[in-house]
């Protein structure tokens, strides 16, 4: 994948993430494009432990392994803040 497409799919993912977590008021683009970004790392760094595939490109399974890496992450650090 490109950078340009690194950068959508992260700032989707960490996006989609905040509003899960609820944490979207509180973040900006460049916020929301790091945790994707981030979280598409830890995403498919679990996914392969568990036997799947990690980030394979720029579609919808990409989107989901980054999301659940992304809600990781922020879970972590909202842990670490309180």
């Amino acid at each position: 994948m490109g950078i340009c497409s690194w950068l959508v799919l992260g700032g989707l993912a960490g996006w989609i993430a905040s509003m899960i977590k609820g944490t979207n008021a509180r973040m900006g683009i460049f916020a929301n494009i790091a945790t994707g970004i981030v979280g598409s790392m830890i995403g498919g760094f679990l996914f392969s432990l568990l036997g799947g595939r990690g980030v394979t490109g720029f579609n919808l399974y990409s989107l989901a392994v980054a999301t659940v890496g992304a809600v990781i992450l922020i879970s972590i650090v909202q842990a670490i803040r309180k």
